[in-house]
């Protein structure tokens, strides 16, 4: 196997998907068939021909699911790794909080369960590198097109961000795709549960937040909506496997 040539990503797949039951109710949304296949192999072959080798999964409600599919990642070239939510729900910061001692090295990507990002993952990283902040958020014009727009980003620049206080400056959107070092994780109480996107506000305000602006649009299949362009925009352009 060869040597990763990307930083690892962390995946948030813990989550209840409420809003897709009842095909949720018995399956974890990222094992959803997506064209005769679990979504979750589609994503790490996504994730396999950007460059990345070592993903950490963060499962929780059938978890087990999750693992008896993937295993342990080398029939797809990676490295999978799990870390299981426990009793107490921790929100998606706390999930990664308790994921890092699977992670390995000092920065690492996080994404969601449900997305599929066509982006150039290697882009991300080298902007990361060269803005040399504690974080990176990647950022999509979307203009209120495929979800509600929270970010305002004008010549480069993160101005605002926020899922609750959203203004009409707002054009762009959180792409679902961040990079971390893990330092940025220090802020999160591992004793009281914690968003990702609080977490996010507070390194914004500290200038510790930087930002990419990607030219795709994200996939996801966290909707009904978004399940059947998923399976559409994945039947229109075959995998390289």
């Amino acid at each position: 196997m060869s040597e990763s040539l990307l930083y690892p990503v962390v995946i948030l797949a813990g989550g209840l998907a409420t809003r897709m039951r009842p095909l949720t109710e018995r399956v974890p949304k990222s094992l959803l068939d997506v064209n005769g296949e679990p979504f979750v192999l589609h994503q790490l072959r996504l994730l396999h021909r950007e460059g990345v080798r070592d993903v950490v999964l963060c499962v929780g409600f059938l978890g087990e699911m999750v693992e008896q599919c993937v295993g342990d990642g080398s029939s797809l070239g990676m490295r999978v790794k799990y870390s299981y939510d426990g009793d107490r729900l921790m929100g998606t910061a706390g999930a990664i909080l308790r994921a890092l001692p699977k992670v390995e090295g000092p920065s690492f990507f996080v994404t969601y369960g449900d997305s599929y990002l066509p982006c150039d993952w290697s882009a991300v990283q080298a902007s990361f590198v060269t803005q040399n902040k504690t974080a990176l958020m990647t950022v999509f014009h979307n203009q209120g097109m495929f979800d509600r727009s929270n970010v305002e980003f004008y010549s480069g620049r993160l101005i605002a961000y926020s899922k609750r206080a959203v203004t009409e400056r707002m054009k762009h959107i959180d792409y679902g795709l961040g990079v971390f070092r893990r330092e940025a994780f220090d802020r999160v109480s591992p004793d009281e549960p914690s968003d990702l996107a609080v977490l996010y506000e507070q390194l914004l305000a500290e200038g510790e937040l930087g930002a990419y602006e990607v030219g795709s649009r994200f996939y996801e299949i966290g909707s009904p909506q978004g399940l059947d362009e998923t399976r559409a925009f994945l039947a229109s352009r075959p995998e390289s496997v």
